[in-house]
């Protein structure tokens, strides 16, 4: 296929927001593809080249897709800068330089294949001299490339396709494209995409050999399962009654999710439930993991936390953060933070997929498989049926260092539903016990300069939760307490690689921030109270017609969630919820100020 034909189609997706219509964009791009095009033409689509937990980054700043630029176009790269700054995007400059520049013949044309070839050469670029390597790629790409061609070529390297494109709208064209378009189908694919991690795998498949087949689709030991996520409910008594009377209680451990991949030879692989491997910044685990599970290969998950080296007692999360995503003097901080896993499921075992079991059997899988360790141990259980049972574990957890329960059902159908929320799980948290019922965990999506104090930074930020049926980032609040010195300088670090000069196309609200962001970095915060507010779009018109719901007096919690992607923040749903749950609720308008 000409590339050609791929950057046209992106024109198109830009220039609406309408899913139907970015649907129907899709499947004519992708329905006369086969492998292994079909496969790069998804993974570009998505702003990758290979599935997410590969891990495989470009490593191109603007700096470099600058001096390409002007490279290409022959012009001094003060001049791309200017012009870039003026209309915003380093895309749409490309292409309209690109546009200026006279061709003396017609090359032949870009294939998706041959841009793939070289985006792929260009993320193998290392060592001495590979930023100029980078460079003349790219440059050399332009020179072949078409204005359009040249806008998302640059747009892609710098991870900023800017067209609202995202993994459920890619979905629904699969369905529609390899299939009837039915709810049923469209439930298959995700479920194999929920299993496999990897569009690419699930849409060779489907082209190849039809829906009937995506069941052939299954675990394998280092391809990360999307995780199984878990309710709320408002009290112990509700939690119990959800489950039929009787549930397993887990201490709710506050660290990081881990889902552990044990060959039976070679590394340990780990990975966060962002899909991101982390196997380089828990040494210890990879170390003990093979000694602790018996029955390779496998696949268990469980919950990282920090312990005290001294009392074994847990520490608080942020101690555990100090090890994610570092790269430098490691072994000091591991002597300073030490972790132990705390096993609570298990998906495969001596290489047979076991997620399929009842919870109750995967847990007595677990307990045969596993012998315990300093690093690695089970998550602490009781099975419970009343209430005072209930409460008196939940106390336990809370004296233990935990944060509070995860209930699980033991009935027969208690499979383990990779990438579902729903009601097999439910978690029950300390702050439920008073105030609002729950943290939430919000996407930032713009930023207002600061004042005073903070004038010459940010100084609050929109905050949006994930509408799962729309595919859409709808805002809930503007936050600008609880944020130290130290945090407020770092988030401009943070966001800037997500800044976009107009508002993303996933994102809803009302406000209007002096800055905005695609949808990326996750913070928790806490409030008094959810309000209705006629300016966030949060569960627009499920209360009262007109009005969304609305965090009165947020406050960042300190915890940036970089655990988790922004599609696995805090839903509409459950605000919706959160706020049916609460003692009071509004029948008057509130004020517009904001929240």
């Amino acid at each position: 296929m000409e590339f050609r034909r791929f950057a046209e189609a992106f024109d198109r997706l830009e220039a609406t927001s309408k899913r139907l219509e970015m649907r129907a964009i899709l499947v004519e791009l992708i329905r006369p593809l086969r492998p292994p095009e079909l496969e790069r033409v998804l993974y570009l689509a998505q702003g990758m080249l290979r599935p997410e937990y590969e891990g495989v980054e470009l490593g191109v700043a603007d700096s470099l897709a600058r001096r390409a630029v002007a490279t290409a176009t022959h012009t001094e790269g003060s001049v791309v800068a200017r012009r870039a700054k003026q209309s915003g995007d380093l895309g749409t400059t490309t292409g309209e330089m690109l546009s200026e520049v006279r061709r003396l013949e017609e090359g032949p044309p870009l294939r998706v294949a041959d841009v793939y070839s070289e985006f792929t050469r260009i993320a193998q670029a290392s060592g001495p001299g590979s930023q100029d390597t980078k460079v003349n790629i790219l440059s050399e790409l332009l020179v072949r490339a078409t204005p359009v061609e040249g806008k998302f070529i640059v747009r892609f390297v710098l991870g900023t396709l800017r067209v609202g494109v995202r993994e459920m709208t890619i979905l629904d064209a699969l369905a529609e494209a390899f299939g009837d378009g039915s709810k049923a189908t469209r439930a298959k694919i995700e479920a194999a995409f929920n299993l496999s991690s990897d569009l690419g795998l699930v849409a060779n498949v489907l082209a190849e050999k039809g829906v009937d087949h995506l069941s052939e689709i299954t675990l394998e030991v280092g391809r990360p399962i999307r995780p199984m996520l878990a309710e709320r409910e408002p009290t112990l008594g509700e939690v119990l009654k959800r489950m039929g009377g009787r549930a397993a209680l887990e201490y709710k451990y506050d660290g990081l999710r881990v889902q552990a991949h044990i060959p039976r030879s070679g590394p340990v692989r780990l990975f966060s439930r962002r899909l991101e491997e982390t196997s380089a910044q828990f040494p210890e685990l990879i170390e003990e993991l093979p000694r602790a599970v018996r029955a390779t290969p496998a696949i268990i998950e469980g919950e990282c936390v920090p312990v005290d080296p001294d009392t074994d007692e847990i520490q608080p999360f942020q101690q555990v953060s100090r090890r994610r995503g570092r790269k430098h003097d490691l072994a000091r901080v591991q002597a300073e933070v030490p972790v132990c896993l705390f096993a609570f499921d298990v998906l495969l075992l001596a290489g047979k997929p076991v997620y399929e079991k009842s919870f109750p059997e995967r847990r007595a899988l677990l307990e045969e498989a596993l012998t315990p360790t300093e690093h690695v141990r089970l998550a602490v259980q009781k099975v419970v049926s009343d209430e005072r049972e209930a409460q008196r574990f939940f106390d336990e957890a809370i004296a233990a260092g935990g944060e509070g329960v995860m209930a699980k059902s033991l009935a027969p159908g208690s499979a383990y539903r990779a990438g579902a929320r729903g009601f097999w799980w439910i978690k029950y948290k300390r702050e439920y016990t008073a105030g609002l019922s729950d943290s939430i965990d919000g996407v930032v999506v713009g930023a207002f300069l600061g004042r005073g104090r903070r004038a010459g930074r940010y100084g609050a930020f929109l905050l949006a939760v994930y509408d799962l049926k729309k595919d859409r980032f709808e805002s809930f609040c503007k936050v600008g307490s609880g944020f130290d010195d130290e945090q407020l300088a770092e988030m401009p670090k943070r966001l800037a690689k997500w800044e976009t000069d107009d508002r993303p196309k996933e994102v809803e609200t009302e406000l209007t921030p002096d800055r905005w962001f695609r949808p990326q970095l996750v913070l928790e915060v806490r409030g008094a109270e959810l309000t209705l507010s006629p300016i966030h779009r949060a569960c627009l018109g499920a209360i009262r017609e007109g009005a969304g719901l609305a965090l009165r007096f947020p406050r960042f919690t300190g915890r940036f969630r970089d655990d988790k992607s922004p599609t696995e923040a805090t839903t509409s749903a459950e605000l919706l919820k959160m706020y049916k749950s609460q003692v009071r609720q509004e029948t008057a308008p509130s004020s517009p100020n904001g929240n």
